[in-house]
């Protein structure tokens, strides 16, 4: 492999770039820019700079091919996996060929490999490659799972019953998961239906296609194919039937102002807000408070554009909100086109599409969104002007079609927060250039903060550009359960680097270095590190100077963007597995052994269950099979483990199945197998397995224990009765219960034992409360109890074996109680967390993400179990007081331990 250089090192090694040697004498500044960077969990670099080699072919992505197919040491791509996505022709003739990779036909999410060339004809050369190209794939790539199956499982991602009823999947096609040998997912968006979806987000969900199973899901940016403005907008309900006339015309603003409009006149001599004087026609539909989901694909009939019988509009244009979003999208078109040499949104001329005075649900929508189409603006309310107002909003949510037809910036985690920051970014200077503020105006790095009717712009920004926040510091490590993995949490890391760059370098030069590295540089699945890169090459390509570099690096190092970053956040827990691949799926503790699931190398992508000990060292290893099915859902005694399976059989149907193997990686054995059944709740405790059945055919649910290989033994779950939160230890099994009877909801903590075959003690909640996450231990059944209307504070309770009596642990109005708490427990201590919920008051932080917390198994008061930054999920006892949990504090999900409280942070 060729060695890979730091970003303060220009010469390439290993490649036989033909760098010259160096000269005696004093040594000069590094340059900023990295000559290579190597990919990470593949052969192919992830940038290579520093080239000028002849490009031989007539058309630009022969010649890249070409390029690549003549260095396959250097580069590890195969040329037949590569399809042409399109070529950007910058404004000095350099040509950038974007390629998507496709393995076996099947697109790989976020694999493109960009080729950069200068000149022309027989000049023509390449100046630099890179991108992310995944090698060593060998998933399947025909789905075996039928599509029907899949899309039901992809609507089992919205958790709420009112928002699935009704809901939609549109199926986006086949597409590799990348990482280790890659896994074959269905992708859907799926949308809720209803009132109770309004105002969430469509979902961008990845269905294994191979084991049924859900593989990644998270918010979706754009619901719609970005492209396609120009065909929905031309056709829609209300637009003109005839070639218009173009005109000027006068519509008041959102004050009362009068502002020159561009629009169009009618053969039957009307006007309306048509703007045809650009490249890319610009639309400006009122909504008329219809609500958004109305919009999903399209402009409904009846639906127009404002209209007037002089090219004077009256005063409802500009309370509407349609006289800002009309200019503002000028604004935005103008900017593009006249600093960075843009088309457009798609760089193509397509037409740009606004619809204002919007509602959500019945109420004014209190957004602003590009949807892949067209933009969508909120209507008044009473604290808040329209959205359309505010040019930094309206610069902001078109330039994500701008990166929608660029590097298409995934809508996750440190990518997605990089979709957001470069939103930011190409915002606010839209704003500024636009208003002709000045880089050092106090106000000159807000958002937003023309949207409130009320208030100083300060208090009103949604965010500012100079909050000067770093990785070390300030990463929110999430779950994608939130903000999609902190996606608007984290943007101002990057977006303040960039900033900052405008801030120092002359702002049109910072502007179109920017551009450059979106649209040249960057591809859809890259991190904060790589955006890094990509602008640093960016600023080569345009021939900045050693010094300007260097003041680009500056800016990046003083928000702590750069490699290795995650090493110097500081932990208080030891890693026992490094970016595990899913954050759903609990681990489990016992004896000194570790129990999770993740994929792995040479797993073809699929889940794999390994184990380890609890005091670190070594390799974890997996004692799942390597069968073509996912595995997971682990429990262990510290002995053995069970878990279940999830796939095809060699006779094609899909089911689950549950197996059982000794730690020390002895005989596996298979303990049940059920075509179209759903196996949940898996527990091990000696020789014994229990788990939960629900069985599509029949429609019955029922746990089943299967002992020592003596005959299964099932226990009906009644009629109308949910039982979850299953615990088994030293022959008890313990459950949480719930049913209905007539309008009566009840709940208990229910305790059976398998040697008497029969219940032995049950714990009803009174008023209508919940019972939850029911843990056997310390000779006692514990459970976390929340009253009916779910507004009060939960309380940890315990009960004796035999039904004889109720201790409070965590009464429900302590102060922790506040947090929900879902519990694991040894004989010593209770260790609870709780879940991401609703926004904070005083926004998101990383003390307000989700943490976990300790207290003895006899009560008392609780300690923080760890002082790590970011979210700590699903946490799993050993013995005494350690403790597993999937932590997110590094930016990526690990396995951690803790052998003891931290106490206070």
């Amino acid at each position: 492999m060729p060695k890979v250089l730091g970003v303060g090192t220009a010469v390439v090694l290993g490649l036989g770039l033909g760098v010259p040697p160096a000269f005696a004498g004093p040594a000069a500044e590094p340059d900023p820019v990295p000559g290579l960077v190597a990919g990470r969990d593949t052969a192919a670099p992830q940038l290579v700079t520093g080239l000028s080699e002849p490009a031989v072919g007539a058309d630009p992505a022969g010649a890249a091919l070409a390029h690549l197919a003549a260095h396959p040491d250097r580069y590890r791509v195969d040329p037949a996996q590569l399809a042409e996505l399109g070529t950007e022709r910058a404004s000095d003739g350099r040509r950038t060929v974007r390629f998507e990779q496709r393995y076996g036909g099947v697109p790989v999410l976020g694999g493109q490999y960009l080729v950069h060339l200068t000149g022309d004809g027989a000049g023509q050369r390449v100046e630099s490659v890179g991108g992310k190209y995944f090698t060593g794939l060998s998933a399947p790539t025909a789905a075996t799972v039928p599509d029907a199956v899949l899309r039901e499982l992809a609507l089992t991602s919205i958790d709420d019953p009112g928002a699935r009823a009704g809901a939609t999947a549109e199926d986006r096609g086949l597409v590799i998961l990348p990482g280790h040998t890659g896994r074959l997912a269905r992708h859907f968006t799926v949308r809720g239906a209803g009132p109770d979806a309004a105002g969430r987000p469509a979902r961008e969900v990845y269905v294994d296609a191979t084991a049924g199973v859900i593989a990644l899901a998270h918010d979706a940016r754009s619901p719609y194919p970005a492209g396609g403005a120009a065909a929905r907008a031309e056709s829609a309900p209300g637009a003109p039937a005839t070639s218009p006339e173009a005109a000027t015309g006068t519509a008041p603003d959102v004050l009362g102002r009068s502002a020159k409009v561009n629009i169009v006149r009618l053969p039957d001599g009307s006007y309306r807000l048509v703007d045809v004087t650009r490249s890319a026609s610009i639309t400006t539909y009122d909504a008329a408070a219809r609500d958004e989901f109305d919009f999903n694909g399209g402009i409904p009939a009846g639906v127009l554009p404002p209209v007037s019988p002089t090219p004077d509009f009256p005063a409802g244009t500009g309370t509407s909100g349609a006289t800002d979003a009309h200019l503002n999208a000028g604004a935005v078109y103008d900017f593009y086109r006249d600093r960075l040499g843009r088309e457009g949104l798609d760089g193509k001329g397509g037409a740009i599409t606004s619809v204002v005075n919007l509602t959500s649900g019945g109420k004014p929508m209190v957004n602003a969104y590009w949807d892949g189409s067209k933009m969508l603006y909120g209507a008044a309310s009473d604290k808040r002007h329209p959205f359309s107002v505010a040019l930094d909003v309206a610069g902001h949510e078109m330039t994500h079609g701008v990166i929608g037809n660029t590097a298409n910036l995934v809508y996750l985690g440190q990518s997605g927060a990089m979709n957001e920051a470069l939103a930011d970014y190409f915002g606010n200077a839209i704003e500024v250039t636009t208003r002709g503020t000045a880089m050092n105006d106090p106000r000159a790095a807000l958002l937003g903060e023309s949207l409130c009717l009320t208030g100083t712009p300060e208090a009103c920004a949604d965010r500012r550009m100079d909050d000067h926040r770093t990785t070390v510091d300030d990463y929110l490590g999430v779950s994608p359960s939130l903000d999609s993995g902190g996606v608007h949490l984290n943007s101002t890391i990057f977006s303040g680097a960039l900033w900052d760059i405008r801030r120092t370098l002359d702002p049109l030069t910072a502007d179109r270095l920017v551009y450059r590295a979106l649209a040249e540089y960057l591809t859809p699945v890259d991190d904060f590190v790589d955006g890094r890169n990509a602008v640093l090459a960016a600023g080569r390509a345009l021939g900045l100077s050693r010094t300007q570099l260097r003041t680009v690096a500056n800016a990046f190092d003083a928000h702590g963007i750069r490699a290795g970053w995650q090493q110097r956040i500081g932990l208080d827990s030891r890693v026992l597995l490094r970016d595990a691949s899913t954050v759903s799926i609990a681990p489990a503790a016992a004896k000194g052994r570790w129990v999770a699931a993740t994929a792995e190398k040479g797993g073809k992508g699929f889940l794999s269950v390994f184990t380890g000990a609890v005091t670190g060292g070594g390799t974890p290893t997996r004692i799942s099979p390597a069968d073509g099915r996912s595995h997971g859902w682990p429990a262990t005694d510290g002995t053995s483990a069970a878990w279940a399976s999830m796939g095809t059989d060699a006779q094609g149907s899909w089911g689950m199945e549950v197996f059982a193997r000794p730690l020390n990686g002895g005989e596996l054995r298979s303990v049940h197998r059920g075509a179209n059944q759903y196996i949940s709740e898996v527990q091990v405790s000696g020789g014994t397995v229990a788990f939960r059945v629900n069985d599509f055919g029949s429609g019955r649910t029922w746990i089943q224990l299967h002992r020592d290989g003596a005959p299964a033994v099932e226990l009906p779950v009644a009629d109308d009765h949910d039982v979850t939160a299953l615990s088994l230890k030293d022959g008890l099994l313990g459950w949480s219960e719930d049913w209905t009877t007539g309008e009566t909801r009840s709940s208990a903590a229910t305790v059976y034992s398998v040697a008497e075959g029969k219940v032995v003690a049950r714990y009803p909640a009174a008023g209508g409360a919940s019972v939850s996450s029911t843990v056997l231990a310390g000779g006692r059944v514990l459970w976390v109890e929340t009253p009916a209307d779910r507004t009060g504070r939960s309380s940890i309770r315990s009960g004796a074996l035999d039904g004889s009596g109720v201790t409070e642990l965590l009464p429900g109005d302590s102060t922790y109680a506040k947090l929900r708490p879902t519990i694991t427990a040894s004989d010593r201590a209770v260790t609870f967390g709780y879940r991401d919920g609703d926004r904070p008051a005083g926004g998101w932080s990383n003390a307000a993400l989700s943490k976990i917390w300790q207290i003895p198994i006899t009560g008392g008061t609780p300690q923080r179990v760890s002082c790590n930054r970011g979210g700590q999920y699903l946490p799993a006892a050993d013995q005494g007081t350690r403790v597993v949990w999937l932590d997110g504090s590094a930016g990526r999900t690990d396995l951690v331990v803790r052998d003891r409280p931290a106490g206070s942070c």
